[in-house]
C-alpha cells in the first residue's frame, strides 16, 4: 500500500513539475499560468549571457540602445518604466532596455526564449489591462493597463495580418498617459493617417525618420504616441470617423492632394465612349498605386450594378486593379436574375440579387435583352436593368425586383477602417444614389470609386444619333464627377 502511494505521489509531482515547465511560462493556457497576477520581472545581467553573444545580437543590441538612450533623454522612457517589446524578433530590444537600466522590461514573441521573452502574439498579449508605461512594437496576452511603455519596432506593425486587433490590445494593456513607441517603413501620408487612425484614443507626440537597422532598411519613421487619461467624447469620436454631425465628409488635406495627382477628367464628351474606356483605363491613376494601405482592416471590392461575373469583377477588378498584396472582401450588387445562377460558383464573391436604391421598396424594371443572350453568355453583361421606357425603338419585358437602400447597407457593411473600393454602373440611378451616399455620410466610407455616369452619348450602332434611353447631357455628368473630386472623393470616370 506504501509503494502504491509512493508512486501515485510521484507521478502528481511529476505531472506538477511538467506543466510549470511546459505550459506555465506561456500564460495562456486555460487550467494554468506559472506567472502571478501582478507580473515578476527577472533581474540580472544579460547582455551577453542570455543571448549567443555574436556579432549580429551585437550589432542589434546596439541600435536599440541608442533608439532608447534618445527616447530617455526626451523624456518619454525612464529607468522607472514598465516596458514590453511587442513580437521581438532576437530579444536584443529588452536585452538592450536592461542593459540602459530599465530593468522591468520583457518581450513577447510567437517563439519564446525566458526569462526576457515570453510567449505570446501581438494581438493576444499575456498581460492584464493597463500593465505597461511604455510599449515598443519592433514585434503580446497581458491584463489591462499592465504597461508604461509599449514598442513595436523591426517594422513589426507593417507585417501584422490584424493591424486593428494590434492596435486593440496595445489600447488594453498600456496605462493611460503611457507612451507607445512604433517603427514603420510606411512614408506616404495616406499610410501614416491609416495607421493613426487605429490610434483614436492617443496623441501624436512626433514622428521622425531615424536611421534604420541596415542598408535594405536605410532610414525607419518612428512614431511616438501617448494614451489619452479619458474616454473619447461622442464629438471626438465623429472626429476621428472623419464625419461631422451634419454627415459631411471632413476630407485631409493629403486625401486632397491625392486627389490633385489623380488623371484628369475628360472635359470634352467622346465621340466614341466604348474607345474611350479603353483609352482612360491606361491612364487612371488608382489609389492603392499612389499611397499605401497596409493598415487598413479589411479590403472590400463593391461592384453595384455588377452584371455578369466577367463583366468588371472577372475582367478588371480581379486583373488590373492594384491590390498590394491583399485579399479582398468581393460583393456583386445585381438584381437581374438572369446573372444570379453564375455567382453561385464564385464562392469568393457575395452576391447581393437587389437594386441599389435610395430606400427599400418593391420596384418595376424593364430588363433590356437586346438584341440577342449570345452576349450575356459570354459575360460581356448585355441583359442590365433599365429603368421603364415608352421608346417603340425599344424591347424588353417587364420585372419586379426588390430595391434596398444602398448607403445604409454600406454603413452597416463596412467601417472607416476598412479600405473600400466601389465601382458604380446603374443605368441613370447614380443621379439619385450619390446623392443619398453623401447625405448620410456613406461618401465618407469609401476610399476610392469608379462610376459610369450615363447620358444620351452617341449611338455606335447609328453614326450621328444619340440615344433615346437617357435625358441626362454629358456636361451633367461632368459635373456630378467635378462636384465629388471638390468635395473630396477620388472618383473616376467608368464607360
Amino acid at each position: 500500500m506504501v509503494r502504491v502511494l509512493s508512486f501515485l505521489v510521484l507521478v502528481f509531482l511529476a505531472r506538477i513539475a511538467y506543466i510549470i515547465t511546459v505550459r506555465g511560462k506561456s500564460c495562456v493556457s486555460g487550467d494554468f499560468c506559472f506567472f502571478p497576477e501582478t507580473l515578476i520581472f527577472a533581474t540580472g545581467d544579460y547582455s551577453q549571457s542570455d543571448t549567443s553573444g555574436d556579432a549580429e545580437n551585437t550589432r542589434l543590441r546596439n541600435y536599440y540602445y541608442a533608439v532608447f538612450e534618445d527616447l530617455i533623454a526626451e523624456g518619454y522612457l525612464s529607468p522607472d518604466s514598465k516596458c514590453i517589446c511587442i513580437d521581438t524578433l532576437s530579444g536584443q530590444d529588452v536585452v538592450a532596455l536592461r542593459d540602459i537600466g530599465v530593468t522591468e522590461s520583457i518581450g513577447i514573441s510567437k517563439k519564446s526564449s525566458p526569462p526576457l521573452v515570453l510567449y505570446g502574439q501581438s494581438f493576444r498579449q499575456p498581460f492584464d489591462e493597463n500593465s505597461f508605461d511604455f510599449e515598443f512594437s519592433g514585434d503580446g496576452p497581458f491584463d489591462e493597463n499592465s504597461f508604461d511603455f509599449e514598442f513595436s519596432g523591426d517594422g513589426v506593425l507593417d507585417r501584422s495580418s490584424k493591424p486593428v486587433d494590434f492596435a486593440s490590445e496595445v489600447s488594453r494593456t498600456l496605462r493611460p498617459g503611457g507612451f507607445f513607441v512604433v517603427h514603420t517603413t510606411a512614408k506616404d501620408l495616406y499610410s501614416l493617417n491609416s495607421l493613426l487612425d487605429l490610434f483614436n484614443t492617443y496623441r501624436l507626440i512626433r514622428s521622425r525618420d531615424i536611421e534604420g537597422l541596415d542598408s535594405s532598411m536605410p532610414w525607419i519613421r518612428e512614431i511616438v504616441l501617448r494614451k489619452k487619461n479619458e474616454v473619447l467624447r461622442l464629438d471626438e469620436m465623429n472626429q476621428s470617423l472623419n464625419v461631422n454631425p451634419l454627415n459631411r465628409c471632413s476630407v485631409p488635406v493629403y486625401k486632397r492632394e491625392l486627389i490633385q495627382i489623380a488623371e484628369p477628367l475628360i472635359k470634352e464628351e467622346p465621340l466614341k465612349p466604348w474607345i474611350t474606356l479603353k483609352r482612360n483605363i491606361k491612364n487612371i491613376q488608382y489609389l492603392s498605386s499612389m499611397a499605401d494601405i497596409r493598415f487598413k482592416n479589411r479590403y472590400i471590392y463593391v461592384d453595384v450594378g455588377a452584371r455578369s461575373y466577367g463583366s468588371s469583377i472577372g475582367s478588371w477588378f480581379k486583373k488590373l486593379y492594384p491590390k498590394q498584396n491583399k485579399s479582398f472582401e468581393i460583393f456583386a450588387i445585381e438584381a437581374d436574375k438572369a446573372f444570379h445562377q453564375e455567382y453561385r460558383s464564385k464562392k469568393w464573391v457575395t452576391l447581393l440579387p437587389y437594386a441599389a436604391w435610395v430606400r427599400n421598396e418593391t420596384l418595376f424594371f424593364e430588363i433590356n435583352r437586346e438584341p440577342s443572350r449570345r452576349n450575356e453568355e459570354k459575360g460581356l453583361g448585355m441583359g442590365r436593368i433599365q429603368a421603364v421606357q415608352s421608346s417603340s425603338n425599344f424591347v424588353g419585358d417587364l420585372d419586379k425586383i426588390q430595391g434596398f437602400d444602398f448607403a445604409n447597407w454600406l454603413k452597416s457593411a463596412v467601417s472607416n477602417r476598412d479600405y473600400v473600393v466601389v465601382k458604380m454602373d446603374v443605368e441613370g440611378t447614380e443621379f439619385q444614389l450619390i446623392p443619398r451616399l453623401v447625405e448620410t455620410g456613406a461618401m465618407c466610407l469609401i476610399d476610392e470609386m469608379f462610376l459610369e455616369c450615363h447620358y444620351n452619348r452617341w449611338q455606335r450602332c447609328c453614326p450621328g444619333e444619340r440615344s433615346p434611353k437617357y435625358h441626362k447631357m454629358y456636361a451633367e455628368c461632368l459635373e456630378l464627377f467635378a462636384s465629388l473630386r471638390e468635395s473630396g472623393v477620388l472618383v473616376h470616370q467608368w464607360w
